[in-house]
């Protein structure tokens, strides 16, 4: 490195160092569903922050008609919603620039992983939220476990449901706190059946659907792991870097194969956030996926599959090669790889390794340098 090129990277690292001190605090609100309490949560927040003296405001409350919730309002300044005209209706939906504006200590900001109406500066919330957070001011938000996008195959797999609105990891990661706000299934259940969660006419189908008892204990589960690797990552990132184990990089190998792909990315980048890592997708285009030869659908999987990656805090590496094992080799020993993820093959593993010896090759080469390969299902 150049004495100019240290030079600047001095200068980019004290830059950075004055944007974190400028960027406000965020925390988040993790459940396991709708109606564990999590506005509710917040907004007894805000009430003791008002009464420490700190200027929080609303920003965006949805108290879906709940009366504990609802009464909470009460003596909590809000920030009027915006108006929008949307396919001849009036919607209403946060005001990020009243906001910009007001410029509160702290605002308070539910559902984050809603998809803004048609027309807003951002299309998503949480997008919304960054920009909050940017400008310095301290953001209170909150999110459903199932909405985290890393887990939507882990959730449809539970629920039957795919659900569509989601918040890459990545936001989640950004987080200064993450609270997980806890009920048992009976408990949870209990509110259902005592309409304090949804009105009459929707309580038996949501205990017939999503409010199974066991559909929720795995949610659950689910909610307790994330924000335990949440506050892992923050002890990893605080302490001294003495005690830390060695850095760990992780590369996600997929193909123009839409569902292993996404599978392969969203387990990837768990692995990465309980590491607090880098990680990498690799697409090795060979010479039958070239721009002119690739189906369309593929062509279109393959870009839907770079942009969830990027989403998920991805650095994405697309080669052209006419052996992926080789490539795959390349591109470990370069980006100094820990760990190669890949999809279940189609054929048996025991078959290729005898069938292909460049794959023979890749797990040697694997071996020799330390990098563990692991076979997602």
């Amino acid at each position: 490195m150049s004495e100019q090129e240290e030079k600047d990277k001095t200068v980019q690292h004290f830059l950075n160092l004055i944007q974190r001190s400028r960027r406000g605090k965020f925390k988040i609100y993790i459940g396991m569903s709708a109606g564990v309490g999590k506005s509710y949560r917040m907004l007894q927040e805000a009430h003791s922050l008002l009464k420490n003296g700190i200027d929080v405001k609303i920003g965006y409350i949805e108290t879906h008609n709940r009366k504990e919730t609802h009464d909470l309002l009460g003596g909590l300044p809000l920030i009027p919603r915006r108006k929008l005209f949307y396919k001849g209706k009036e919607l209403d939906e946060m005001d990020l620039q009243a906001i910009l504006n007001l410029r509160p200590e702290v605002v308070i900001v539910d559902e984050l992983a809603h998809t803004n109406i048609e027309g807003s500066k951002n299309e998503k919330r949480w997008q919304d939220v960054m920009e909050i957070i940017g400008a310095g001011i301290n953001v209170i938000s909150a999110v459903n476990i199932q909405h985290i996008e890393s887990l939507n195959e882990e959730i449809k797999g539970i629920t039957g449901i795919e659900v569509k609105e989601r918040v890459p990891d990545s936001v989640i990661a950004q987080a200064d706190e993450v609270v997980n706000i806890d009920l048992t299934a009976d408990e949870l259940i209990t509110r259902l059946k005592e309409g304090k969660i949804y009105q009459a006419e929707k309580i038996e189908s949501a205990l017939k659907n999503f409010f199974k008892s066991d559909h929720i204990l795995q949610l659950r589960e689910l909610a307790l792991k994330e924000v335990a690797s949440q506050v892992e990552r923050k002890v990893e990132s605080e302490v001294s870097k003495a005690h830390l184990m060695k850095h760990e990089r992780f590369l996600a190998c997929i193909s123009s194969n839409e569902k292993t792909a996404k599978n392969v990315i969203r387990k990837t980048s768990r692995l990465a956030n309980y590491y607090n890592s880098k990680w990498y997708v690799l697409y090795v285009q060979t010479p039958n996926e070239r721009a002119d030869k690739i189906a369309l659908d593929k062509q279109r999987h393959l870009i839907n599959n770079f942009k969830l990656a990027t989403e998920l805090g991805a650095e994405i590496i697309k080669t052209e090669h006419t052996n992926i094992a080789k490539a795959i080799i390349q591109q470990a020993e370069e980006r100094k790889i820990t760990t190669i993820c890949i999809g279940k093959p189609h054929l048996s593993l025991f078959r290729i390794i005898l069938a292909t010896s460049v794959f023979n090759a890749l797990l040697k080469k694997l071996s020799l340098n330390d990098i563990d390969l692991v076979i997602l299902s």
